[in-house]
């Protein structure tokens, strides 16, 4: 009897003939990249910064590089459970379990919602009647986001989309944050905005829910998603590759979705 090929054999070939798809949902990390800005009281996220050491010259004649300079929570990135005091005892970015930063993923759409109304928010309704027409929401995976935002991330005030009042910017509902992180399945929430919570979290009870649940309950985030329109509803699977940043409360990373092409 011929052997059955490995399972990894298997995704190898896949991703060889195109039978699998790699689907970058990472945004490209510039000095361009927009960031969360907090009131002038607080302190403020670094812009990502490149520092040239050589190029090519006096400096190093056969190599180019650079050191850089970046906020841990700048560009696409990722939320460890220490980075809200809700969590404050728990996980640093370094100690993540490595395992859980492959995980399949669950999209939901509410790209129209977002763009007749920025300040949208997704309620557990949403959250069951998504359910009800796709099935519960994957054991040990990602809850992600589509809101269309990714569009407008080439523009900082186009991206935050303030006014004297603050951000407005869709996200989850402060009963729905708690569901997500106390009631659902899911390790973690991704988004396509500068942050887990909606723009208007900083008014709700309690203030930056997301953050506070999500953190609280040893779960994660990543934002500044990009091209999940290209994901499935189900079956997507997502490799999360932040940097082990011992003490970390996040870290940039490079976020890749594996689809399954007919």
């Amino acid at each position: 009897m011929p052997e059955q090929p490995s399972v990894l054999a298997s995704l190898v070939s896949g991703l060889r003939s195109g039978s699998i798809e790699v689907v970058d949902l990472t945004s490209p990390l510039s000095s361009s990249t927009p960031v969360i800005q907090l009131p002038p009281e607080f302190g403020q996220t670094a812009t990502f910064e490149l520092e040239e050491i050589s190029r090519y010259d006096d400096r190093g004649p056969a190599w180019y590089w650079n050191n850089f300079r970046s906020g841990e929570h700048t560009g696409t990135h990722f939320d460890a459970p220490n980075h809200w005091v809700s969590g404050k005892d728990l996980a640093d970015m370094a100690s993540v379990p490595a395992h859980r930063l492959i995980a399949p993923a669950a999209v939901l759409d509410f790209t129209a919602e977002a763009e007749e109304d920025p300040d949208f928010l997704v309620e557990v309704d949403h959250m069951r009647a998504w359910q009800a027409e796709h099935g519960p929401l994957p054991d040990g995976g990602w809850l992600l986001l589509r809101t269309g935002w990714d569009a407008r991330s080439h523009s900082q005030e186009a991206f935050l989309n303030a006014d004297g009042n603050g951000p407005h910017t869709p996200g989850l509902s402060p009963e729905c944050a708690r569901w997500v992180a106390q009631e659902s399945p899911v390790i973690g929430l991704g988004v396509e905005t500068v942050g887990t919570d909606a723009g208007r979290g900083h008014s709700f009870d309690p203030a930056f829910p997301c953050h506070s649940y999500l953190m609280g309950s040893d779960k994660y985030g990543l934002t500044q998603l990009r091209n999940l329109a290209a994901l499935p509803a189900t079956g997507a699977v997502v490799i999360a590759g932040p940097l082990p940043i011992v003490a970390g409360s996040g870290s940039p990373a490079r976020v890749l979705a594996l689809v399954e092409r007919s």
